[in-house]
């Protein structure tokens, strides 16, 4: 099977990019940002906030995250809900950017996360994919953009679905999950060492799928 890894920060673009990729290439998407979302939207459900003060592994153990494809689109269900719809909103950002650097939730996805790639053709974004999730991917990309693209383009996203949006607010909470993110001691934010860093300030989504296309295709023809 192919796998095709795309890391990168909060907002880059990794998710829509993702999507009209697999799209073309005729590959299962799998949006592995949306099962740690999944994840803290059971926490904050629970009244807990991204301090974590608490014990994870029982919450873990009464909470079921999977993955279901309608007509090839993902749908994240939590504990057998649709939970597609509110996951986006930037509370469960936080959220998830606080789980995900919990050595527990990590690990209670990574087998779902590999499963997918053993048995599809997949195309994978994330934060680690291509240097812990799949560190054997075919191919490596590392997706980012300036922090201030990242948050013009959120507080658009949030606009679209009628969620208020300070710009300012913003692009310090893109910095902040960064810096975060980077920063965790457990599978932290960076380029694998063999990612072809690709850069999406500036650009439309249709050329950044273009470009992106004809690398995957270079890359499968060597």
């Amino acid at each position: 099977m192919v796998s095709i890894a795309l890391d990168g920060p909060a907002g880059a673009g990794k998710s829509t990019i993702a999507k009209g990729l697999a799209k073309k290439l005729g590959f299962i998407y799998v949006d592995t940002g949306a099962l740690y979302r999944a994840v803290g939207l059971k926490f904050l459900k629970l009244g807990y906030n991204t301090e974590l003060n608490c014990e994870i592994e029982p919450v873990l153990k009464d909470t079921k995250v999977d993955i279901r494809f309608t007509n090839g689109e993902q749908h994240v269900f939590l504990d057998g809900v649709d939970v597609n719809d509110k996951i986006r909103t930037s509370e469960v950002s936080m959220m998830a950017s606080a789980v995900s650097a919990k050595p527990a939730v990590r690990e209670y996805l990574l087998n779902m996360q590999r499963l997918l790639a053993e048995k599809n053709n997949v195309l994978m974004d994330g934060r680690d994919i291509g240097t812990v999730v799949l560190p054997g991917a075919t191919l490596k990309f590392f997706v980012t953009a300036s922090a201030e693209e990242r948050a013009r383009r959120r507080v658009l996203d949030l606009k679209a679905v009628g969620e208020d949006a300070d710009y300012e607010k913003v692009l310090e909470d893109i910095k902040t999950r960064d810096y975060n993110d980077s920063h965790r001691e457990i599978a932290p934010l960076k380029p694998a060492s063999d990612a072809v860093i690709y850069d999406t300030t500036g650009n439309t989504l249709e050329q950044s799928v273009d470009e992106l296309f004809e690398k995957i295709n270079q890359g499968l023809k060597q």
